[in-house]
């Protein structure tokens, strides 16, 4: 019997040629940590046998386990992102924050400063005898709130001073 040279291979049963390896093992595409060679044909003593033949102990790998992603637990959620929205004295169309639905705004006038101040100076212009309450009534002179119509959640003020 002949002793094998290097270029030749071990005593054992020949599988024949092996495939290639697949494009995941050349990438190493989802290769977290490394992996373990696998085990030589030959005798299951516990030694693996070197090139010159002699017994060494097999190497010791720490693997740690990968977490695996739950194919359930993936939420996709949409995000929109609405501009701010100035508001002024006219109905404004958006989506409201409380109810999410596209709405255009309803308007409420109240007294703000701007008829305070209009009050005040027909009062000091001579208008006592109740002519100093029209701006109370004019529209162009109040602030504006502007409310959902479903939800009638309060979106906005447009202040006039």
């Amino acid at each position: 019997m002949s002793v094998p040279g290097p270029y030749q291979a071990a005593a054992g049963p020949s599988s024949g040629p092996t495939a290639p390896p697949s494009y995941e093992e050349t990438v190493a595409v989802n290769n977290y940590y490394p992996t373990p060679p696998a085990p030589l044909p030959g005798p299951t003593t516990g030694l693996m046998t070197g090139l010159d033949g002699k017994g060494m102990n097999p190497p010791s790998y720490y693997t740690q386990p990968v977490p695996v992603p739950n194919a359930n637990a993936i939420a996709v959620q949409t995000v929109y992102v609405q501009q701010p929205v100035s508001f002024f004295d006219h109905p404004v169309q958006m989506c409201c924050p409380s109810c999410n639905k596209m709405i255009v705004t309803q308007l409420s006038y109240n007294a703000g400063a701007l008829t305070w101040l209009s009050c005040g100076s027909l009062c000091l212009l001579g208008c006592i005898a109740g002519c100093c309450f029209i701006p109370f009534c004019v529209d162009a002179l109040q602030d504006v709130d502007h409310y959902c119509p479903n939800c009638k959640a309060l979106l906005g003020t447009y202040k006039r001073l």
